[in-house]
């Protein structure tokens, strides 16, 4: 089935020249692809005038891999955004969680990792034991999460694969991780929304909410922060074999004390906004690549050594979060021969870094042959990498290894329109595959 009527169906037009590219506009998702083939050739850095932090500045938005690496490894140079909030809020001599609309993420990074050294330490201590290098952990359970979806639909001809497989996987290992019961994977999901809508229905490449959709998701996330809470309460009170409960109970050396309990909520926060929606994603996007490509499927099943390039394949061509407006100059700087005057906002299109022809080979090809398969950004790279990569991955191994055990092929289904939600995500609405078991 061809994946061409997206572009008949979005509400804006495939562009042709680089003066037609607009990145944040509606459906403009659909030709995403197509843009960065034009920014790469005329418009490697362009320039949003006005859009900086404060009206007198201006935003760029950097395509090229070599500018986006640079950036997220000097700290110094390229200030996360959100180090000039934590900045601000220090400066107002009140408490992060006495000023309004303020997240529980913020208030944690405002005590736990404000600064490049602190931000290291509390991935370190805090998170790589459980969603990073020591995801490794949670192998037999994402195994059974992965087992019992299959189950759910292996005997139907056709399988709603994001309703029933890739959107429930992330959310059920993410509650297990936590230590949250599955029963209340429906109302993690809900307040997982919440978390990301801006990234979602925000405009611009700040993804701003309006004021009504910021009343309404602090009102959803209202609920979250108190079933944190209890939660964490009663972790606290008889831990178990979780996230919540070992953070209760770990000594934080780099600041020498253990966590309150609205720190834990932040890092809970940030485990959820992260956990859910990117991993979500990938497998998506990688059976459309399989669906794609005859013979793929086969080629998987009788060579499970080809797996992991084929999941970095998959995140490099078709990048979860497409870009981010997370970083700032710190001084004048040039890129591409563009002068960028210090205090811009930087927006880095990971989405367009991944398939620079400059970088890569055959940019848009999936070669399981691929040298240094993981240099790819669509985690990110340098201090501010993703912490829960490690179980993005295996959740993605876990997922195809069984997909390939128990199926002997995947196709499209019936009823695709391969339309993508709107926002910074590349995440397909819905996707309907048939498939025959093994």
């Amino acid at each position: 089935m061809d994946k061409t009527p997206n572009h008949a169906l979005s509400p804006m037009t495939c562009p042709v020249a680089v003066e037609d590219v607009d990145l944040f506009g509606g459906g403009a998702a659909e030709h995403w692809y197509e843009a960065y083939d034009l920014l790469h050739r005329e418009a490697p850095v362009q320039r949003l005038p006005g859009e900086g932090l404060t009206p007198d500045k201006d935003a760029f938005i950097l395509t090229k891999h070599a500018d986006i690496s640079r950036v997220v490894r000097d700290w110094d140079r390229f200030p996360p955004t959100l180090s000039l909030l934590v900045e601000q809020i220090e400066a107002t001599g009140s408490l992060p969680n006495e000023m309004p609309d303020l997240d529980a993420m913020i208030i944690s990074i405002c005590s736990l990792r404000p600064t490049a050294e602190l931000w290291r330490a509390h991935r370190q201590e805090l998170t790589d034991p459980w969603v990073g290098p020591g995801a490794g952990r949670h192998q037999a359970m994402i195994t059974d999460h992965v087992d019992c979806l299959i189950d759910q639909w292996i005997a139907e001809d056709e399988v709603d694969f994001v309703r029933q497989f890739a959107r429930p996987l992330p959310q059920r290992t993410m509650a297990s991780v936590l230590g949250f019961p599955l029963e209340d994977v429906s109302r993690l999901a809900i307040w997982g929304n919440a978390q990301v809508m801006s990234y979602v229905h925000g405009c611009g490449h700040n993804n701003k909410l309006s004021a009504e959709q910021t009343v309404e998701k602090f009102r959803l996330l209202d609920g979250f922060s108190d079933y944190v809470r209890q939660k964490t309460r009663e972790k606290r009170a008889s831990p178990q074999d979780d996230m919540v409960s070992f953070l209760t109970q770990v000594h934080y050396k780099a600041l020498d004390r253990k966590l309150t309990d609205e720190e834990i909520n932040g890092v809970v926060y940030a485990m959820v906004i992260g956990g859910l929606e990117t991993t979500q994603y990938a497998i998506c996007e990688q059976a459309q690549l399989i669906c794609e490509r005859p013979g793929l499927f086969q080629r998987l099943k009788a060579d499970r050594s080809l797996i992991r390039a084929f999941i970095e394949e998959g995140m490099r061509l078709r990048s979860p979060t497409q870009g981010l407006s997370t970083r700032i100059t710190s001084q004048d700087e040039i890129f591409q021969e563009v002068r960028v005057s210090a205090g811009s906002s930087l927006h880095l299109r990971w989405g367009a870094a991944n398939i620079d022809p400059e970088e890569f080979e055959d940019p848009k090809a999936l070669k399981l042959d691929r040298k240094a398969v993981t240099r790819h950004l669509a985690f990110s790279a340098g201090p501010r990498v993703c912490p829960g990569a490690g179980l993005s991955r295996l959740e993605q191994t876990i997922a195809w290894n069984r997909l390939l055990d128990r199926l002997d092929d995947i196709q499209y289904g019936a009823d695709n329109d391969f339309l993508h939600q709107p926002g910074i995500m590349l995440g397909t609405n819905r996707l309907n595959l048939t498939f025959t078991p093994a």
